[in-house]
């Protein structure tokens, strides 16, 4: 290889990473929505979510869940259901709370967007945070 082509090769490469790097800047962030539901996905009273009120629930059984996603934006109203591929969690679970920057208890308000969720999911995955269910559309 001449010297001329092991430069103008250099120089591609040198863009092109440059490139790659502007295009993955590192931020794996993402907006997620919540909202108190019941186990169909059908919208709730955020009270019902409030385990300070210990109302959620039947002994250990949870009635009622924090759905969330990276589609849910606020406004769905009490008795609407979400759209398809949200995820859940028990609403007294504290540790699926705090790792979303909830608050681990008390109220949340219905329609909350919190930003900067890196890699928790939505669009349908569950994982440990979740029951085990995607909502069914």
């Amino acid at each position: 290889m001449t010297s001329r082509s092991v430069s103008l090769t250099s120089t591609f490469l040198l863009l092109a990473a440059g490139g790659v790097a502007a295009c993955d800047n590192g931020d794996d962030t993402q907006e997620e929505g919540f909202y108190c539901a019941d186990e169909n996905g059908v919208v709730v009273d955020e009270d019902n979510c409030d385990d300070d009120n210990d109302r959620g629930g039947v002994g250990i059984v949870p009635l009622f869940f924090i759905w969330h996603s990276s589609s849910y934006r606020p406004g769905y109203a009490v008795g609407s259901r979400l759209p398809a591929g949200g995820s859940k969690f028990a609403y007294n679970d504290r540790a699926a709370r705090s790792s979303f920057g909830l608050p681990a208890s008390g109220r949340i308000s219905n329609g909350t967007v919190k930003t900067s969720v890196v890699g928790k999911g939505g669009g349908g995955t569950s994982g440990s945070k979740s029951s085990g269910s995607k909502s069914g559309g």
